[in-house]
């Protein structure tokens, strides 16, 4: 028995022993598994960006280390098989390998913040024990398998927005665990799948942002978990579903930015634990049922843009104590604003817009009881009576108020004006009285100051000088009187000023040229008299001038020439004389040119805006004539005014003796010139000239001592052909000295193709040169310094950062400079070369192109095309370039192109997440235009999106803004060069851009 039992106890160990083994084997057959998938997933998707990233994949992603050491994978406790898979935010390139449905104990997988592109594979379907999904923010197209959606049973959350995603979503929906749905961000279409209701558990349901269309289904009430239902930005109509008042535990609601009809269900009164609701921009119609005051957790309600009507529940303030933000804006809403005071209880409400409705009444004192922390409120265009209430004082956050387009009247209470954070203030359009207390001066934060339309008296104070960061001031529509104070004019930062329809007096003066930001001036109908200032001449940033209905007399000063941008200008009614200036018709942009009711005379010139201007513009003149088409009398081809006359004779009776006298004293020292240089060039080495007759010359010796000998210290850059060095010359100017180093084949030839070019060009967007060095044995151009140095160094530094506003001026001053070179100067210049190093900023941060003149090529009456060995650098080369070898103002346009899209997304054309399959207008193109917030630089979102908060439609001001910028950088890279926009085409573009962009 004994033997027995010790056999039966060897054949069990014999088993246990064969079982282990078997395990033992198909353990390493299931590591081999794993680790065959995670080297293809290694192998489909790159990573770039980040050096760090790439270094720890790199060295640490190898076979001959176990694979749950790995970085961003987790393995199992019990057996090595990984069961989580993170490498979120990993700047990962390529693909996502099919492969991956081969970890067939994964139940997490995170690879969002990347740069993968292609399909999801569908065999991600087979995962069974996958819990958490998340692809979020990456460029993956294609539709959504869906196999995902019905076929993974163990899922809880799967997150797949922001993707470049299409197609419907799957119409079967089989996941039983579900909790969290995202697939907002992507081109979506088609219905909300009804099958979404089959999932119970589900809390969290983001759709926002695709083109669905169809209603909104009635049977998502019968989630009765869900917290979180975003329909937002679709396509969606018909009337909200009365089943949405079933989802108790909803908190929050965005249905907005969509076209939905029919009324607000009172039913969504059941909602107590609701905290936001967006309902805006829709159709929807009827009133705030009374029965949405049962919500009382309420922190955002946004119903603004829609086609409400009827008076608000009185309540609404009471009922929602933790109300922050209310926007009720654009609706018909009527009644009184009794309302208003009950939001009183609300003592977090920073945001009341009840702008754009019917509501009467008067504003209460009691408004001074509204919270603290108040920072806007907008209640213009309605129909508000009686006096401003001095109880506003207490609103001591208030940032912007707006009270503009009412019937109030009577005088601005002078507590108003210690309201010390006010940035923005709007009474335009109202019956008020009185004066502008000089009080005004000590609200140093206003930026914008609205009081146009109302009926002020008196002068303005002189204290508004003080408010330096003032940029829009509107008082137009008054009867403000005496002369304009000095002071106004020291605000540099003003970009719209407004002073038209009242009763100043007196000259412009000089100081009006410190206006450097200026695009927007309107002074017509007052009583101003004088010249026209030259000092005009100077606001090159002016669009739009007015200065129409006046006294002004004399000529029209030739210092309006340099008025490059100007689009509207009007100088009609007044007294102005003299004949019309010709650069008029050098004014690239203006469409509207009035000069008619003044007394000029002679011949109307030919060209451009007087081409289209019409005979209402120039009517009114004493003498004018040609412009046959405007039925003027033609002009005497003897004509000669009788001014013109007289001055002649005086210049023949007096001037022209003296005259005489000089030309024989010049011949006669010329010739001693001549002969003493001939024996000073003959006994001296043989010394080159410098290439441009400048008036000033600089030795070498200066600028030795100007750079501290050439120092490192100095050397602002390093070029293809030399070093720029910053220096200070004797007389304390700073410039840049860009030295040739003449070892470097070509650098003679560019140095004289330079000068040449530098020589012949003049444009305020264009680097200046100052004067030339050469000898035999050194060459250098002397070029105006720009303290701000390049572009390349503010788009990627760490301690600055450019607003969006700045990025458009930048690029528009480059515009300009290039339709300078391409179109207006008589002989076409090409960069070869468009990059922001070659992108210069002075103090006011205005651009200048540089090295426009090294190596470049010029076509003569635009017929050639020449070839060139230096035709730009790699990422902003135009395509044709590397087939063809010729170059054309195409090519500028192209580069130009690639440089807006990195002004727009902070990344570089030859930024390691670009290659031969994805370049950065493709990758721009793929998310224009329903992802274009995706893939905008960090730094803009950072500082305009968080200006535009203020504003109840900020986010989509900015996405619309940025799409616009990108639709004309694309249009400039197309492949084909002449599908690509000219210079002359993409300045007025860029200037309406601008425009949009002061106005919002």
């Amino acid at each position: 028995m004994a033997f027995l039992f010790a056999c039966k106890q060897c054949l069990l160990f014999l088993v246990l022993l064969l079982h282990a083994s078997a395990a033992i084997a198909a353990a390493a057959v299931d590591n081999s598994t794993d680790l065959a998938s995670l080297l293809a997933f290694k192998d489909a998707s790159t990573s770039g960006g980040a050096a760090t990233s790439d270094n720890i994949i790199v060295a640490n992603w190898t076979a001959d280390v176990p694979f749950c050491t790995w970085v961003g994978v987790r393995c199992s406790w019990r057996r090595p098989r990984v069961v989580s898979f993170n490498l979120s935010s990993f700047s990962l390139q390529g693909t996502i390998s099919p492969h991956l449905s081969n970890l067939s104990f994964l139940s997490y997988l995170d690879l969002h913040n990347n740069s993968l592109s292609g399909t999801i594979p569908n065999t991600l379907g087979r995962l069974p024990r996958l819990a958490k999904l998340f692809l979020h923010r990456n460029h993956l197209s294609g539709t959504i398998p869906p196999s995902i959606f019905n076929n993974m049973s163990s899922l809880i959350s799967i997150d797949l927005s922001s993707n470049n995603l299409s197609g419907s979503l799957p119409t079967i929906v089989l996941l039983a665990r579900i909790e969290a749905i995202s697939v907002a961000e992507n081109l979506l279409i088609g219905h909300i799948p009804a099958d979404l209701a089959r999932c119970s558990t589900l809390q969290e349901i983001y759709l926002g942002g695709n083109k669905l269309t169809g209603s909104v289904p009635s049977s998502l009430g019968n989630l009765s978990e869900l917290v979180v239902l975003d329909l937002g930005e679709n396509q969606l109509t018909g009337a909200i579903t009365a089943s949405i008042g079933n989802l108790t535990k909803l908190q929050y609601l965005y249905l907005g930015f969509n076209h939905l009809k029919g009324e607000i269900p009172k039913e969504m009164g059941n909602l107590m634990n609701l905290q936001e609701l967006h309902l805006h921009k829709n159709g929807i119609v009827g009133s705030i049922p009374i029965s949405l005051c049962n919500a009382s957790k309420m922190i955002v309600l946004e119903v603004s843009t829609n086609n409400l009507t009827r008076p608000v529940p009185a309540t609404l303030g009471k009922s929602m104590p933790f109300l922050q933000r209310l926007l009720m804006a654009g609706n018909a809403l009527s009644g009184g604003l009794d309302f208003i005071a009950s939001l009183a209880n609300c003592r977090d409400l920073n945001f009341l817009e009840v702008m754009s409705n019917q509501f009467e009444g008067v504003l209460s004192n009691a408004y001074g009881n509204l919270s603290m922390n108040l920072q806007y409120f907008h209640v213009f265009e309605n129909h508000i009576k009686g006096r401003i209430p001095a109880g506003l004082e207490n609103l001591s956050s208030l940032i912007s108020l707006s009270l503009a387009f009412n019937e109030l009247s009577g005088m601005i209470p002078m507590t108003l004006w210690t309201l010390k954070k006010l940035q923005v203030i709007y009474l335009g359009f109202n019956r008020l009285t009185g004066s502008i207390p000089s009080d005004i001066g000590l609200m140093t934060n206003l930026a914008k100051i609205s009081l146009t339309k109302n009926e002020f008296s008196g002068q303005i104070p002189d204290s508004l000088g003080n408010i330096s960061r003032l940029q829009n001031l509107d008082l137009a529509e008054n009867k403000l009187s005496s002369t304009i104070p000095l002071s106004l004019w020291s605000l540099t930062g003003l970009i719209q000023l407004n002073l038209s329809q009242n009763r100043f007096e007196g000259l412009l003066p000089p100081q009006m040229a410190k206006l450097k930001a200026i695009s927007y001036i309107d002074l017509r109908s007052n009583r101003l008299s004088g010249n026209i200032s030259s000092a005009l001449g100077e606001l090159q940033s002016i669009i739009y001038l007015d200065l129409s209905n006046n006294s002004f007399h004399g000529q029209i000063p030739q210092q309006l020439r340099r008025l490059f941008n100007v689009e509207y200008l009007n100088l009609s009614h007044n007294f102005l004389s003299g004949v019309i200036p010709k650069f008029f018709s050098n004014l690239s942009y203006v469409y509207s040119l009035d000069l008619s009711f003044n007394v000029l005379e002679g011949e109307i010139p030919e060209g451009k805006v007087f081409s289209n201007v019409s005979i209402t513009s120039l009517m009114g003149n004493r003498a004018l004539c040609g412009a046959p088409q405007l039925k003027f009398p033609p002009c005497p081809t003897n004509m000669i005014t009788t001014s013109t006359s007289s001055t002649k004779l005086r210049l023949i009776k007096f001037v022209l003796p003296s005259v005489a006298s000089i030309l024989v004293f010049l011949a006669c020292f010329s010739i001693f010139v001549k002969k003493f240089m001939r024996k000073k060039a003959k006994a001296s080495s043989k010394e080159e000239p410098p290439c441009l007759n400048y008036h000033r010359r600089i030795p070498y010796f200066e600028l030795a001592r100007a750079t501290d000998s050439f120092s490192e210290d100095n050397l602002l850059g390093r070029g293809s052909i030399g070093k720029v060095y910053k220096g200070s010359l004797d007389d304390g100017l700073l410039v840049a000295v860009k030295v040739l180093n003449l070892e470097v084949e070509g650098a003679l030839r560019s140095f004289d193709a330079e000068c040449r070019t530098l020589g012949q060009v003049r444009h305020r967007n264009l680097v200046k040169i100052i004067s030339t060095c050469s000898n035999l044995e050194f060459k250098a151009l002397v070029l105006e310094f720009m303290p701000n140095l390049s572009l390349d160094k503010w788009l990627y530094s760490q301690n600055q950062c450019l607003t969006l506003l700045q990025r458009i001026n930048i690029m528009l001053d480059v515009s300009l400079g290039l339709d300078y070179l391409h179109h207006q100067h008589p002989h076409v210049i090409i960069h070869c070369d468009m990059k922001p190093s070659n992108i210069l900023l002075d103090e006011n941060m205005v651009a200048h192109i540089s090295d426009f003149g090294i190596a470049k090529l010029m076509l003569i009456n635009n017929k050639s095309t020449t070839s060139t060995n230096n035709v730009g650098t790699v990422g902003y080369m135009a395509p044709e370039y590397g087939l063809t070898g010729g170059v054309t103002i195409k090519g500028d346009v192209y580069s130009f192109g690639i440089l807006f899209l990195e002004l727009v997304t902070g990344k570089k054309p030859v930024d390691i997440m670009f290659n031969e399959e994805l370049n950065m207008r493709q990758w721009v193109n793929n998310a224009y235009p329903n992802a274009v917030m995706e893939i905008v630089d960090n730094n803009i979102l950072r500082t305009d999106f968080t200006n535009l908060q203020q504003h109840f439609d900020g986010v989509d001001i900015l996405r619309r803004c940025l799409s616009s910028i990108i639709d004309v950088g694309l249009h400039c890279t197309k492949d084909l060069p002449n599908e690509r926009l000219l210079m002359r085409d993409v300045v007025p573009r860029l200037q309406e851009i601008k425009n949009g962009v002061l106005v919002n």
